[in-house]
């Protein structure tokens, strides 16, 4: 796993440190969107700072998208094909005001093959409600 992980992180011109690959290995593993206290806390020894520049370079480099919830920022990992350039999270991202977790709903998304004389680079598709889980055990 550590392998694959250091290949990802190569393959998007990313050193592959000891907390890059802790980092990547601890969002691969998760359905929903983190905070930066989220994923600290998930690190008790590790430094907050670093966290937060790995996360940063994730983001530059096409590894992480970042989802802006009011004031707080979250981090999902993107597709492969994002790059430094381009992130292709072109899908909702949904807010559960029950479970207060943020996830990705890709099955609804902004088509990426419109045709434009211009380029788009990023799209934020955001939405709060009650997810699917929370609506059943409302019932």
């Amino acid at each position: 796993m550590k392998k694959d992980i250091e290949h990802k992180l190569i393959d998007k011109n990313t050193k592959p440190t000891s907390m890059r690959i802790l980092v990547y290995d601890f969002l691969s593993s998760q359905e929903a969107a983190l905070s930066l206290s989220e994923i600290e806390n998930h690190f008790e020894n590790a430094d907050r700072i670093t966290i937060y520049r790995t996360l940063k370079t994730f983001e530059e480099k096409g590894i992480v998208h970042s989802i802006q919830e009011n004031t707080t920022t979250k981090y999902k990992l993107c597709e492969d094909d994002c790059d430094e350039k381009t992130h292709k999270d072109w899908h909702l991202h949904f807010y559960c005001k029950i479970c207060k977790r943020t996830t990705c709903k890709e099955d609804i998304s902004f088509p990426e093959n419109m045709q434009t004389n211009f380029r788009i680079d990023e799209i934020r598709l955001f939405a709060k409600g009650i997810c699917e889980n929370c609506l059943e055990s409302l019932q």
